[in-house]
């Protein structure tokens, strides 16, 4: 029996594609779309404008939006709920839900760097779920507040986890060329992003740095102790509609070949034996001397794979590599979708 879940936040542009995604899921029935008072009340195709090529789902067109309140009777049945809400309302709603005894998986950055809230990469730190212990015993919660990082800070960690693993980390800069789709649909204007490329994006840098260092370190004793490694980003937005690209410089605490370094990244399979329908294979390799490339590359395992290319040796680091990843997709609406999927196999 598949398990009824819902969206809040559901006709953003992320909303969409939580949307896209549980269409026709094997795990999953969406059964509640939560909006603004302002889509209450409306069919889903009246109150959004949808940004996606393929048309809306027949069913969820003719479904009627309402408000994202837990005591909502819509809600009552639901056991997951996906969060794609601003931060500002994810700061007070999304605990209402875990309170009402809903497990939320939350692609907002309201939460992601609380103390006792599990910040999940699924292929890269899914044993930071037992944090949710600490949590509820903290906060009184039947159910509990799961969240997914920054979409740059998954691109980024995913590709240095292997190397992580085998090679210890030392230390990591990392530059991006982000996607427009990144700041939403009104997010950047087009005369500001035309012909132009923007060297800020408010809060992103912080938050690559924090995210990458609680991610890859570890639980003891029900907290959480950051990675241990030193980390600097810089961050930019691009005239590409979707797809993060990544240039990553490391030094590891080893001495390594680059073919060693590559075939690290090729073998990370993690969950392969776990079935899960959103999980493709966390790490594509291209060896052509362009590639990845955002228009040619972002769609690689239907979105949810991480494309590395250009792995080669550096002067003053080990390695540097390019990495790109679907922003709204892996680094978003995706991330969400398996970590719940992996949650329900594994620990529920």
């Amino acid at each position: 029996m598949k398990i009824n879940v819902g969206i809040l936040g559901a006709t953003g542009n992320v909303g969409q594609r939580f949307i896209q995604m549980l269409e026709n899921h094997p795990m999953f029935e969406l059964t509640a779309l939560g909006a603004s008072h302002r889509s209450a009340g409306k069919t889903y195709e009246d109150a959004c404008y949808w940004y996606q090529t393929e048309a809306i789902p027949e069913d969820i067109a003719k479904k009627t939006v309402v408000p994202t309140e837990a005591s909502h009777p819509e809600f009552e049945n639901v056991d997951i709920v996906f969060s794609a809400l601003p931060a500002n309302l994810a700061q007070t709603i999304e605990p209402e839900f875990a309170k009402a005894g809903k497990l939320v998986f939350s692609n907002a950055s309201a939460m992601r760097m609380e103390a006792d809230v599990p910040l999940i990469i699924t292929e890269v730190n899914h044993e930071h779920f037992k944090i949710l212990e600490t949590q509820r015993d903290n906060r009184g919660y039947d159910g509990g507040i799961v969240t997914n990082p920054n979409c740059s800070t998954i691109c980024s960690s995913i590709t240095l986890k292997p190397i992580m693993d085998k090679f210890g980390l030392d230390l990591v800069n990392i530059t991006t060329m982000q996607a427009i789709s990144g700041a939403g649909y009104d997010g950047v204007p087009s005369m500001a992003i035309l012909d132009n490329m923007i060297p800020y994006i408010g809060g992103e840098e912080e938050k690559m740095q924090t995210e990458n260092l609680k991610i890859l370190g570890s639980v003891e004793n029900g907290q959480f102790k950051d990675g241990n490694f030193k980390i600097g980003v810089s961050c930019n937005r691009v005239p590409v509609i979707d797809g993060h690209t990544e240039s990553i410089f490391v030094k590891t605490t080893e001495e390594v070949e680059i073919e060693e370094i590559k075939k690290a990244m090729d073998e990370f399979d993690p969950l392969k034996d776990f079935n899960l329908p959103s999980y493709a294979k966390p790490i594509v390799l291209r060896s052509e001397n362009d590639r990845p490339q955002p228009r040619l590359d972002r769609n690689t395992g239907n979105g949810m794979s991480i494309v590395v290319g250009r792995v080669r040796e550096d002067p003053i680091f080990t390695t540097k590599y390019t990495a790109l990843e679907h922003n709204t997709i892996r680094g978003a609406a995706g991330a969400s979708v398996l970590n719940a999927e992996l949650y329900v196999k594994k620990y529920l």
